[in-house]
């Protein structure tokens, strides 16, 4: 009898989709998806899929470079047993070592096709802590004005959290900062430099701030992901904790965030590491009393749909920043979890994460 486990076909195929508006950070703008999503078939008739995002240059690839890998990745899979994860993870990493997203892609959908299989919701696969979560939602580098009106509508739709791109320049920074605090008085503000400043600006920032009574609840890899003094130098003297994003790839840079304490936080993000390591990073983060933080690219429901059954699931991240989806223009996933507000809520009767690019 045929192993029901047995990967029979992986499909790769675009995965496009116009955003509300364009979202700019410290080293990109973004006016759409373009990803890749990952299909994986097993014989016993399961279908798994994941997603593999693009962001130049915060991932090496684009999406012909993703296509291109991931297609090469499709004609060796087949074949192998999907319950051997942990093998196949390793084959990965050892044949395309420089793209992890693509990586990531075909790990989210082989777990997820193996999840589907034995008829089980991811986030019970990855644990079952729980089924619900609360995203932030983010505001991009923009006018003040339109800052103010974003944080404004976010605080009537029910977002207590407001994540803030920064780190282009700190004084339409701070300005900028100060209008979201008018339109949404009360939110908690996770500020996200994307590597682009100083140790020195970061806390001229934060002491701006502080004088105009405003005090931030995280910063978010203030500095680029070469400046580990300069990280650290901040995890001791922003008198805020410090979230390390870039800084943080793989398991090995994990630890070495741990044993420098150079960060309060990690912001594991699958398209950096995959799956497997991601699982990795959390216990090494858990077990050192580091924070945890689940967030993304700029991805549809596909990969954030996971994400959210992989934080569930695992359990213990207090940082939730899911959002992406809700910034589309148009949604190109059908099923998956449900997004009402700032609430994911994962239904336990749905295989999987449930979510496929529609035909």
């Amino acid at each position: 009898m045929r192993n029901r486990f047995e990967i029979v076909r992986v499909e790769v195929r675009p995965l496009d989709a116009p955003l509300l508006a364009p979202f700019t950070i410290a080293s990109s703008r973004v006016d759409s998806v373009e990803n890749v999503a990952i299909a994986v078939h097993l014989a016993g008739g399961a279908v798994g899929w994941g997603e593999a995002p693009t962001l130049p240059p915060v991932t090496v690839e684009d999406q012909s470079m993703a296509l291109s890998t991931a297609r090469s990745a499709a004609e060796w899979l087949p074949g192998r047993d999907a319950g051997g994860w942990r093998s196949i993870a390793a084959e990965l990493n050892e044949r395309l070592p420089e793209r992890a997203s693509v990586r990531a892609g075909i790990e989210m959908a082989l777990f997820d096709a193996l999840a589907r299989q034995a008829g089980m919701p991811l986030y019970q696969w990855f644990g079952g802590h729980g089924r619900e979560l609360v995203t932030d939602i983010t505001i991009p580098i923009c006018a003040n004005d339109e800052a103010e009106r974003l944080a404004a509508e976010y605080r009537a739709r029910g977002f207590a959290t407001i994540k803030v791109k920064i780190g282009l320049d700190t004084g339409d920074d701070i300005a900028r900062l100060t209008a979201i605090r008018r339109g949404h008085p009360d939110c908690r503000l996770v500020m996200d430099a994307n590597e682009g400043y100083t140790a020195d600006q970061a806390l001229a920032v934060l002491a701006a701030l502080r004088h105009a009574g405003i005090e931030p609840a995280l910063l978010e890899q203030p500095v680029p992901r070469e400046d580990w003094d300069g990280l650290g130098r901040l995890a001791r003297e922003a008198g805020v904790p410090v979230a390390a994003d870039e800084a943080c790839r793989n398991p090995a840079e994990a630890l070495r965030i741990v044993r420098g304490s150079l960060a309060q936080v990690i912001n594991i993000k699958l398209a950096k590491c995959g799956v497997v390591q991601a699982l990795e990073i959390a216990a090494l983060t858990r077990t050192a009393g580091i924070g945890l933080m689940i967030g993304g690219m700029v991805e549809t429901r596909l990969a954030m749909g996971f994400s959210a059954h992989f934080a569930a699931g695992v359990g213990g991240f207090d940082w939730i920043d899911l959002d992406t989806p809700l910034l589309l223009a148009d949604d190109p996933i059908v099923g998956g979890p449900k997004v009402e507000g700032a609430s994911y809520r994962l239904e336990p009767e749905v295989p999987g994460h449930g979510g496929a690019l529609a035909a």
